[in-house]
């Protein structure tokens, strides 16, 4: 591939990253909690009950991706159609949050329904699309196509997200009769957004020729076959295990947080102009903030910064617990801003350090599995406990034992020892 079209493979590669984060930042993040406590599954006597649902929906589409990873993920790895499960899985994200428009107040079961087969078509995409990077990019560029696609996921999620926030807040403006016509139409620019900017990856990245394909019933049990041999693995290799235990945990807080940090702040009576507008905060805060905490990971070291972060997790988790003003929650959004790249991007850099070089395409296939599962303890733990005490701050402080729990196993993890057993295993 010529430096050409090269850059031209690259840049529509990451592409997809802005196409499909509009529904982790509009859908999941923002107006669908919003709009499902407030509209689809409202109940002003009991507030918590809506709670538990988002929770469990949360964590049904976790399982279901998490369990068709591996088999996905052999697909990926021997199969010889990765660009159409891509758009596959793409085009049943789109399809389930355009649906959306459709679903009328009151209907909280259809609105759960097409929200997990959204979710899982947003996941079960990323899957292929991130098998696709390394026929895009040469080894000198891979990091470079990496980044890019963080950074345009980042930017374009954010700023289709403010248009929409703007929608929602002067719907007049947009000639839109009121606030719940906006969020409707707000599912549906998703929707189109995340279906044209799919449009170049399909036309300027190639598939990568497969010179041992496998037909898809083998590449499923291919994936049961690595799935077993990696955990083999990891039997041998306890400090890999150990960290991805501990990574299970606080990963699992992290992203309970982003997925019910609206429906928290709405069951605390917070307006949802201002619940809106700090997601916004974090969004835009969060990629500069990613860059710079690499740097201070630099200097502090690897694990020490993981800590530092996890620890900032616990502290936002309890300040949640406490939190009774608007600009609590703001306060909050931007701490939630400066670590949470940060904890994401050291996690993979510290896993890259323990696992034997020689497969690392089979442990970042775990990797990606376990993180698939990660929000499926969390969402249903928090809203188990909202309902069971009647009070949402019982169920937010809850996930403060995610973060205990992963701090506590991430200690225990020996970075020298477990370079030195990665280094020392037979493959």
């Amino acid at each position: 591939m010529n430096t050409k079209d090269q850059r031209r493979a690259i840049n529509a590669w990451a592409l997809y990253d802005w196409a499909n984060s509009a529904f982790a930042t509009t859908v999941m993040a923002g107006f669908f909690p919003l709009f499902f406590k407030a509209y689809w599954a409202a109940n002003p006597d009991d507030p918590t009950t809506s709670t538990f649902y988002l929770g469990l929906a949360n964590s049904i589409a976790s399982i279901v991706i998490a369990l068709l990873a591996p088999f996905l993920g052999a697909v990926a790895d021997r199969g010889t159609a990765k660009k159409k499960f891509l758009f596959s899985f793409a085009l049943l994200g789109v399809v389930a949050t355009g649906g959306l428009w459709f679903v009328a107040q009151g209907f909280w079961q259809l609105a759960v329904l097409l929200y997990v087969v959204a979710t899982i078509g947003f996941s079960g995409g990323n899957i292929f699309y991130d098998s696709l990077l390394p026929g895009v990019a040469s080894e000198e560029k891979v990091d470079y196509a990496s980044s890019l696609g963080f950074a345009l996921g980042y930017i374009g999620g954010g700023l289709l997200f403010l248009v929409n926030v703007v929608m929602f807040q002067k719907p007049e403006l947009f000639g839109i009769p009121d606030p719940e016509t906006a969020i409707k139409i707000s599912f549906v620019t998703v929707a189109v957004w995340w279906a044209i900017f799919s449009i170049p990856i399909a036309l300027w990245v190639k598939e990568p020729k497969i010179h041992d394909p496998v037909k898809l019933g083998a590449a499923f049990k291919l994936g049961w076959q690595q799935l077993i041999g990696t955990l083999e693995d990891i039997r041998h290799l306890k400090v890999v295990g150990l960290f991805l235990l501990a990574y299970w945990f606080y990963i699992d807080g992290v992203d309970t947080i982003v997925r019910m940090a609206v429906d928290y702040g709405m069951t605390l009576g917070f307006p949802s102009s201002s619940l809106i507008i700090a997601l916004l905060m974090v969004q835009f805060i969060a990629f500069p903030a990613a860059l710079a905490y690499n740097w201070f990971a630099s200097k502090v070291g690897l694990k020490r910064a993981i800590f530092i972060a996890i620890a900032a997790y616990g502290v936002i988790t309890f300040l949640g617990f406490l939190m009774n003003a608007e600009w609590h929650f703001y306060a909050l959004a931007a701490m939630i801003g400066l670590f949470q790249g940060g904890i994401q991007a050291l996690s993979r850099s510290l896993y890259t350090r323990l696992i034997p070089k020689a497969k690392s395409a089979e442990f970042f296939g775990f990797y990606n599995m376990l993180g698939k599962f990660a929000a499926v303890i969390g969402p249903s733990l928090m809203g188990t406990v909202t309902v069971l005490t009647g009070n949402a701050r019982y169920g937010i402080l809850s996930i403060l034992v995610l973060f205990l729990v992963g701090g506590f196993l991430l200690a225990k993890v020996d970075i020298e020892e477990g370079q030195r057993m990665a280094q020392e295993h037979l493959v």
